[in-house]
């Protein structure tokens, strides 16, 4: 029996336009209510995942920042990480051969220093935005993640060049294909769901979980149902080729899979089209 569901935000239960479906909405107050543990883990802010929850009225426990914030229901934190002080200073004063855009992220908020106004469509359900500054005079401490976005064939080549640089001291993924993350190590949505679990006293076996990219393949493959989504990144169908692909977020596959979970969830699944 499956005891929680984790679900990955944008790519997977939110629409292309980054909105909530009521169709999605009404599945995960019907899972809810079957006494299923909700769980949000996203790349997000915790100060943007509070707002949506408040105003989605979903009961859900958040994973926030890729893993590196865990929150109970009443916003009671459960664990923390930040990136060690000297990884950070590192990241944001090293001079790095990218034209990628760099944001940092630390309890206090989003920080960027050059206007993106094109980012913030994706944030205007919670109205959630960057504080501009110089990025070179924020401390280093307490850093919970750094983010770059480009297009995808140069934040590659960034992420060789980050690889060589920090080696083991650091996590770095692709968030989406235009988004490439520096995480404390052994920092994933995976390690913070296990926390969870534990928290919970759960196994994550007894976990289902859903998501289109590459900071969720350890959660995925950790879990006892994991579930990639059509629109998935090619990475990450081919990094979990065992694990079954559902369809596109903009026809709320998730909601379809649960509705059908819910009222038959001995009987196999077949994928919308």
């Amino acid at each position: 029996m499956m005891r929680l569901a984790a679900f990955d935000m944008d790519g997977t239960l939110l629409l292309p336009d980054h909105q909530l479906g009521q169709q999605t909405l009404d599945s995960l107050q019907a899972l809810h209510l079957r006494g299923v543990n909700l769980a949000l883990a996203t790349g997000r802010h915790l100060l943007e995942m509070q707002i949506l929850r408040e105003k989605l009225m979903l009961p859900a426990w958040l994973i926030t920042g890729n893993g590196t914030r865990v929150h109970d229901r009443q916003g009671n934190l459960i664990f923390a990480r930040d990136l060690p002080s000297e990884v950070a200073e590192e990241v944001i004063h090293r001079h790095w051969e990218t034209s990628a855009s760099i944001h940092i992220f630390n309890d206090q908020g989003w920080f960027t220093d050059r206007p993106q106004p094109e980012l913030l469509v994706a944030h205007q359900m919670s109205g959630f935005s960057y504080q501009l500054c110089d990025l070179k005079r924020l401390p280093a401490h307490q850093v919970t993640k750094i983010c770059f976005i480009d297009q995808h064939q140069h934040l590659c080549q960034l992420k060789t060049e980050l690889g060589a640089a920090l080696g083991e001291q650091a996590n770095i993924c692709f968030s989406a294909v235009d988004c490439l993350e520096v995480l404390p190590a052994s920092c994933n949505k995976g390690s913070a769901l296990a926390l969870l679990c534990d928290h919970l006293s759960l196994t994550l076996a007894e976990c289902m979980a859903f998501g289109d990219a590459m900071n969720d393949r350890e959660m995925l493959s950790q879990v006892g149902r994991g579930f990639i989504m059509g629109n998935a990144m090619a990475q990450l169908k081919a990094a979990l080729p065992h694990l079954p692909v559902l369809g596109h977020c903009e026809t709320q596959a998730v909601s379809h899979y649960l509705n059908h979970w819910l009222a038959t969830p001995d009987l196999a699944y077949s994928p919308e089209c």
